[in-house]
């Protein structure tokens, strides 16, 4: 099995750690997640912090391991509460620290329901902070084929290599 590679989260993930550090300056923020088109409601409880590594075989026969570290978000209405400063969240995932080893740059992942449908998976966008309020947008978390993501990255990675006319000694052309 390879080694533990946190070096791979996607460009639209966030890392545990680079959500931490952006709430930093903005404890007094309300902090607002969003999913499927609209905010989670603002009394919203994180039901669980969960750390797990993992292991697998890929569909290519590769080996992975990684960290990862689930938030659970449960969107629901309580009575007149509003959205959680981000200072609260933060302070939550520390006392986590203290029983549950988490490691800063593990992937982030969202387990987000309203207690009615199913939980649904989803990754986090860097938060932005907009009319004294902290954002940070959940997208879906699309199941994938890792060879073949791995082949595309290479691939895009020539194309963006090759500029210019084709030459007897580059293979590429304009």
């Amino acid at each position: 099995m390879s080694a533990i590679d946190n070096g791979k989260i996607q460009e639209d993930d966030i890392s545990l750690g680079q959500l931490l550090n952006t709430l930093d300056g903005e404890r007094d923020a309300p902090l607002v997640f969003y999913y499927d088109g609209r905010p989670v409601k603002p009394g919203y409880h994180i039901t669980e912090v969960k750390a797990g590594q993992f292991s697998a075989l890929d569909c290519g026969a590769n080996p992975e391991a990684w960290t990862e570290i689930f938030i659970q978000l449960w969107d629901i209405e309580e009575g007149d509460r509003t959205h959680m400063p981000a200072g609260k969240f933060q302070a939550m995932i520390r006392k986590v620290t203290d029983h549950v080893q988490l490691d800063g740059s593990a992937k982030l992942t969202f387990e987000v329901s309203d207690g009615v449908r199913p939980m649904q998976l989803y990754c986090a966008a860097m938060p932005i902070l907009s009319a004294g309020t902290v954002h940070v947008s959940l997208s879906p978390r699309p199941a994938s084929c890792k060879p073949r993501d791995r082949w595309l990255a290479e691939e895009n990675s020539k194309a963006a290599a090759c500029c210019g006319p084709r030459t007897a000694t580059r293979g590429c052309c304009a």
